[in-house]
Order: C-alpha cells, then sequence, then structure tokens
C-alpha cells in the first residue's frame, strides 16, 4: 500500500462531471438531498416570516423617511441616508451570501468527485458519508451524531477503511463537536483489547482519547517504546501482550505511527488522530499508507494467537466430538486435537480494558460546582466589586 496514484486529487477537474456525480449520490440517496423535504419547509417558513416582517418594516421606514422629507433642510439628507445605507448593505451581502453557498455546493461535490476517483485509482472504493459506523473502537460509542464521512476502503490485502469521524457531546452552550480521523484495519482473529497511547499528541491534562484506563493496566515495553506509547492490556494478558508486540513490530509502531493512538478490540485494529485523515492532500495519503504497508506484513502472525484461557471452555464442535467419541474410531484423537488447540477468540476478562474517569474531568467538574456555588451565594460579587 505504499504505492498509490494520486493524481485524482490534484489534477483539474470537469466542474460539470462533479456536479453530475453529487447528483448521482444524492439520487442514489449515499448523501443527503440538497433541498430536502425538512429544507424545503425552513425555506417556505422563513421566506413567510421575511415577506411579513419585511412588508411591516419597509412600511415603517417609508413612513419614517417621509417625515425626514417633508421637514427639508438638513433632516431630508439624514433621512436618505438612513433609507439608503440599509439597502446598499442588504445589496452587498445578500449576493455574497449567495455566492458562498453556490461556491460551497460546488466545492463539496469536487471534493467527492477527487475522492472517488482516488479511491478507484487504487483499487479501492468510496462512501461519502456513514451514520453511527458499527464498529467497536472506543470513538464510536461515544456521544451523539455520530458520523463518518469520506470513507476510503480497501477490500486486499485485507480491509482497510480511512474515514472522517464526528460526534457531539454536551447540550447547548456546552455541546461541542469532536473531530477525528481513523483507519480501521481487519484482523484474522479476535485479539484482547489494547490501547496505544501516543504521548507525543497528549494533553497538558493526559490523554486526548475519550477514554481513561486505570493505571493497573500499563504495561512497560523494553527499548525506547514507552518514549513514545503507554501500552494498557486487561490484567493477567501481559504475557499475550509482550508476544503480539515483539522488538520488531514495536520498531515499526515507533517509526510509522508515533503521531498516532492505536487500539486493538476484537479483531480490529484502528489508528486514531485528531484530525482529518480523509483529505485531498496527496503527502497525508501517503503518510497513511506507509503507515498501513509497515504494518500489514507484521499482521499475519497475529492470526496465529490463541488465547489459552478458552482450553479450560471446550468449544460445541469439540464437545460434539467427544460425545460420539465411543461410535467412532478415530474421534478420541479428534477431541484431543480439538482440546489442545484453543479457537480462535478472547476470554471475557480480555475483551475490554477497565476505564476509569480521568482527573482532568473530575477536576473540571468540581470547579463547575464551585463556580455555581459561589454564584449563587453571592460571593462572587463580594470577591469582583
Amino acid at each position: 500500500m505504499s504505492a498509490f496514484d494520486a493524481r485524482p486529487l490534484t489534477e483539474p477537474v470537469d466542474r460539470r462531471a462533479a456536479r453530475d456525480f453529487a447528483r448521482r449520490l444524492r439520487t442514489d440517496g449515499r448523501v443527503a438531498k440538497l433541498f430536502g423535504s425538512s429544507t424545503i419547509v425552513a425555506i417556505v417558513v422563513g421566506g413567510f416570516i421575511a415577506v411579513v416582517f419585511g412588508g411591516m418594516f419597509l412600511s415603517v421606514f417609508v413612513s419614517i423617511l417621509t417625515s425626514f422629507l417633508s421637514s427639508g433642510g438638513e433632516d431630508a439628507w439624514i433621512g436618505v441616508l438612513v433609507f439608503l445605507v440599509p439597502l446598499v448593505v442588504i445589496g452587498l451581502v445578500a449576493p455574497l451570501a449567495i455566492f458562498g453557498f453556490v461556491r460551497g455546493i460546488s466545492g463539496q461535490n469536487v471534493r467527492w468527485y477527487r475522492l472517488d476517483g482516488f479511491a478507484r485509482a487504487n483499487g479501492m472504493s468510496y462512501v461519502p458519508v456513514l451514520a453511527n459506523p458499527a464498529l467497536p473502537g472506543m470513538l464510536f460509542g461515544v456521544g451523539s451524531g455520530r458520523q463518518a464521512s469520506d470513507l476510503v476502503r480497501g477490500e486486499k490485502p485485507r480491509f482497510a477503511e480511512f474515514a472522517n469521524y464526528r460526534y457531539t457531546t454536551g447540550s447547548g452552550k456546552n455541546r461541542t463537536t469532536h473531530t477525528w480521523g481513523y483507519v480501521a484495519v481487519k484482523l484474522d482473529v479476535p485479539l484482547p483489547n489494547i490501547v496505544l497511547d501516543a504521548k507525543g499528541n497528549n494533553s497538558l491534562f493526559g490523554t486526548n482519547l475519550p477514554a481513561t484506563f486505570d493505571a493497573h493496566q500499563r504495561l512497560s515495553l523494553e527499548g525506547d517504546f514507552d518514549e513514545h506509547f503507554a501500552l494498557y492490556c486487561p490484567e493477567g494478558y501481559e504475557r499475550d501482550a509482550l508476544y503480539l508486540f515483539t522488538p520488531d513490530i514495536m520498531a515499526r509502531f515507533v517509526d510509522h505511527a508515533a503521531a498516532l493512538d492505536v487500539e486493538i478490540v476484537d479483531d480490529w485494529l484502528f489508528l486514531y488522530a485528531k484530525r482529518d485523515v480523509s483529505t485531498l492532500d496527496p503527502a497525508t495519503w501517503a503518510w497513511l499508507f506507509s503507515i498501513v504497508g509497515a504494518l500489514l506484513d507484521k499482521l499475519a502472525q497475529w492470526g496465529r494467537w490463541r488465547d489459552e484461557r478458552l482450553v479450560a471452555a471446550p468449544t460445541a464442535e469439540a464437545t460434539s466430538l467427544a460425545a460420539s467419541g465411543s461410535r467412532t474410531q478415530a474421534s478420541p484423537f479428534a477431541t484431543s486435537a480439538a482440546l489442545l488447540r484453543p479457537p480462535p477468540g478472547v476470554a471475557r476478562q480480555g475483551r475490554r480494558l477497565t476505564r476509569r474517569v480521568s482527573w482532568g474531568s473530575i477536576v473540571a467538574g468540581v470547579a463547575l460546582i464551585v463556580f455555581w456555588i459561589l454564584s449563587q451565594t453571592g460571593v462572587l460579587d463580594l470577591i469582583f466589586r
């Protein structure tokens, strides 16, 4: 995945072709229609309000202007200025707003067209928008209004998805939109929930991830890996993490993905960035493809990992073989093999890390409570008087 064709991202675009492509997306229901039913209702209601209140405002304005003009002298010129200035402002702002709206739509059409062409040129597919992506990573179950956009997907040599992601938390004045980009790579087998919190993108208050984890799950690795990442794995899975993160794999994460947070959950590997990753910038795609390409040939060995804790819980197939063992000559050997080799999967205690509330959230919550108490009791007035 290190070599790719970036020409569709930069070569000249036929605006008519981009507009036709966007029209097909809306017709097929892959993106929302430009003027949906809710938009039409809003325009009709807004137009009705504008006409009613605009007419009332204009009649009042004309009566005031008439009184100024009938008075003569300097008051007449004041009336003319008072009447003309708003008209000039409206005359300038309205065309600019319309131009900005049309240009924004045209820019979005070109973006969709370029990314679709880039995906097809590289044997991939493009999805403009996807609500509530069904992925198990820590980002995808937080907040509301969850939406992935500009998804570029490849199937070979294994499934990989590059996309931007938005979700919102809070409400009213405290409403916040969170912007992320992610790369999702499908693994061969489910693995323990492991998180690599990149230290280079953390804030003053610690991790930038939407979840924090109990410190007793922190595992220190050899070399300079700990200088770049804080690795968390479920208790009891330390030896398994060491099996998965061999020195050569650690080196690849440090060399290629030190600016990204990493999560392994179920049979997925996620790379998280606190910005868009699906862009029109060829350099960004070269960087992302180099990361995935560097990891792909090492992920195959992860497919051989098995959770020994599952040996104590025979599979349905092994149980069936054991039940029929007295009737077939080869079944005792098949049963032994099935019980000695654990099936793909992760025991319950290794499927998810234990989370905790971050100190930053606790401090912010306490500060808000104290501020509310001080403001209600009048102490703030005394302090700032």
